[in-house]
């Protein structure tokens, strides 16, 4: 497949109808689905898409404990979309590792770019969010850099020689896929590898890690 993937996290089966053919019609392939949180890490893991699009509000376990899951596992980046524009349910999914943000009431065209962009290694965030999340939001990554008190270097000697340039791709910014082509390992591959950086460092997320190594560079 020469595009993302994607699994769909909701727990109504119309929206994830509905998303499927949005995201089918500009080529990005949808390989599963879950109805709860629970069965979204479980098929994650057994998927490895590129990006969850996730639900906050599910039955059985909610959207945002499955997206801290998948992201500590390093299974998949988090892409969630909701339709409660509340202050508490962005920041508590953005605290989670979630790269990006948006609305149910978004467009297929804004919803397919925004996939790319996240399994680009980039994010997403709808406009609409409140200045109030954006400013907790700014609060929390500033605090990242410094979370591992006491901590005064990372131990980026437990990393193998491997595992050092994944992490040299991630701090340049590289998908997943563009990490496998330059490395010449398969996706899956990589996707083990960023899963054993992001432990060894004790970071969240590829976000967080980049973070803790920049702060400890400068």
């Amino acid at each position: 497949m020469s595009g993302p993937t994607v699994l769909l996290a909701d727990d109504h089966g119309a929206i994830r109808a509905g998303l499927r053919l949005m995201l089918e019609t500009h080529d990005i392939a949808v390989v599963g689905e879950a109805a709860d949180g629970e069965v979204a890490v479980r098929n994650a893991a057994a998927l490895r898409p590129d990006v969850v699009l996730m639900d906050l509000r599910m039955p059985a376990r909610d959207g945002v404990s499955a997206t801290r899951e998948i992201v500590e596992r390093g299974l998949a980046d988090v892409l969630v979309l909701t339709s409660f524009d509340e202050d508490e349910l962005v920041l508590a999914a953005l605290r989670a590792g979630a790269v990006g943000f948006l609305l149910k009431t978004v467009d297929a065209p804004t919803l397919a770019q925004a996939v790319r962009e996240v399994a680009a290694g980039g994010g997403a965030l709808d406009p609409r969010v409140t200045r109030r999340a954006l400013a907790a939001v700014a609060g929390t990554a500033a605090a990242a850099i410094t979370a591992p008190a006491g901590r005064t270097e990372l131990p980026l000697s437990d990393l193998t020689a491997r595992e050092r340039e994944v992490l040299d791709g991630i701090l340049q910014g590289w998908s997943n896929a563009q990490l496998a082509a330059r490395l010449r390992i398969s996706v899956p591959t990589v996707k083990t590898h960023v899963s054993n950086v992001l432990t060894k460092l004790g970071a969240r997320s590829r976000s967080h890690a980049a973070a803790l190594v920049r702060g400890t560079d400068d």
